[in-house]
């Protein structure tokens, strides 16, 4: 039981966390992604995949419904987001010593923690 528990408190985090990622990009725009995105060669429509990368996929997450397909998405969105965010600078140290990717990192590694531990009892499909 604590183990379903476990996994309930960590989609239930990130889920959580990653919206407000979302909904910063509704409210404020994503005019600063669509920068980085044409600045690294791809189309800029592409940039509004952000939308489905930092609020439909953690609605999914968070809600354990196909928990473990919504967190490589979300992997392979934090991994874009480092790539175009911090490419140039990946081994650079923040102001508090951490490296610059620190967060988007944290991220990546918890959706691959939900992928490989699936979503638990707690879920709307948990198998």
């Amino acid at each position: 039981m604590s183990s379903d528990i476990a996994k309930l408190i960590l989609r239930v985090s990130v889920g959580i966390m990653m919206l407000f990622h979302g909904f910063d990009k509704v409210i404020n725009g994503i005019d600063g992604v669509k920068q980085l995105t044409v600045s690294a060669g791809f189309l800029e429509f592409l940039a509004y995949s952000v939308f489905i990368g930092e609020i439909v996929v953690p609605i999914f997450i968070l809600l354990g419904a196909y928990a473990r397909a919504a967190s490589l998405v979300l992997a392979f969105n934090m991994g874009v987001a480092i790539f175009l965010a911090h490419g140039n600078s990946m081994f650079l140290l923040g102001k508090h010593g951490a490296p610059v990717f620190e967060l988007p990192f944290l991220y990546l590694v918890m959706s691959i923690l939900i992928f490989m531990l699936g979503s638990g009892k707690y879920a709307i499909n948990n198998k």
